[in-house]
């Protein structure tokens, strides 16, 4: 079995100089945890978590008490918060591999890209548990 069966097809991404204030609202209205983040070619440049997110923004951010210094942690850029160091496979990587990817480099998703480097899909480590929950509950 390989990657593409489990894989979303539905990447949302951000462009590098996009700012938090835009990453925010794609969070808060959605309900995934990682951002694909594209260069000027649409190519993948990087990754932001929800929690990349929640670190880099002031804690006060979402309150009535927030001051005009806390929400300037919203003008930061994409590229400052980004993950640079991507682990890419391919649609027909293998999920043996997918797994071992997972396990070996403590990841929590794993992009999956076209032959460009352009994103075209994403697992997370949700996915592989619910495929092997499934896979479980099914032979019992």
């Amino acid at each position: 079995m390989n990657i593409d069966a489990l894989m979303s097809t539905n990447v949302i991404s951000v462009h590098i100089d996009d700012r938090l204030t835009t990453v925010k609202e794609l969070f808060e209205k959605n309900s995934f945890h990682h951002l694909m983040v594209v260069n000027n070619t649409g190519e993948l440049a990087g990754v932001i978590s929800d929690r990349d997110y929640t670190k880099a923004i002031h804690p006060n951010v979402d309150l009535p008490s927030a001051t005009a210094k806390d929400l300037a942690t919203l003008n930061k850029r994409v590229h400052q918060i980004m993950n640079r160091k991507l682990i890419c496979v391919h649609e027909n990587t293998s999920l043996r591999e997918a797994i071992e990817l997972f396990y070996e480099n403590k990841i929590s998703c794993l992009p999956v890209v076209d032959s460009k480097n352009n994103p075209i899909g994403v697992v997370s480590w949700r996915d592989l548990l619910k495929w092997l929950y499934e896979k479980v509950t099914h032979n019992n």
